[in-house]
């Protein structure tokens, strides 16, 4: 198992859980990026810059992802693509994507999709809160909790 980190949207609070954790457990860590990110010199951690450009980075982490690989993504059309890879699929917010939900989660997103394209003003994510940040962490701690 590896973890693969959609890393151009992946907050730093959770990226310092992801860290933690690989260190903790000795799992190989990729984060997929377009920027440099600032990451500890690890064996097991390391980043994968790819080119600028629409999709390229989820591109590579659905060319990367191998059953039972978990992958760090709040793109739920990303989640669909390695869900069907037989890979698991975490949003920052503790979300565990599975053939159950993920159906519905790209329904709402594309109704959301067309509202905006049709002029409707809508907010976007709230802000990463505490709670959030405990769900992540709590979720990614039982997913590799099943895999040990």
């Amino acid at each position: 198992m590896k973890i693969l980190v959609d890393a151009d949207s992946c907050p730093k609070v959770i990226r310092d859980v992801l860290i933690r954790a690989s260190e903790r457990t000795g799992i190989e860590c990729v984060f997929v990026a377009n920027h440099p990110i600032p990451l500890p010199q690890r064996n097991n951690i390391r980043q994968l810059r790819v080119n600028q450009g629409f999709d390229v980075a989820d591109n590579v982490i659905v060319e990367l992802a191998e059953a039972g690989d978990l992958v760090i993504t709040s793109d739920i059309p990303l989640a669909d693509e390695v869900l069907t890879k037989q890979a698991k699929a975490l949003s920052s917010r503790g979300e565990e994507f599975t053939e159950q939900n993920i159906k519905a989660r790209l329904n709402i997103r594309d109704f959301m999709d067309t509202m905006r394209t049709s002029g409707v003003q809508t907010s976007g994510p709230s802000a990463l809160s505490q709670t959030d940040r405990r769900e992540f962490a709590n979720a990614l701690d039982r997913i590799l909790a099943k895999t040990r």
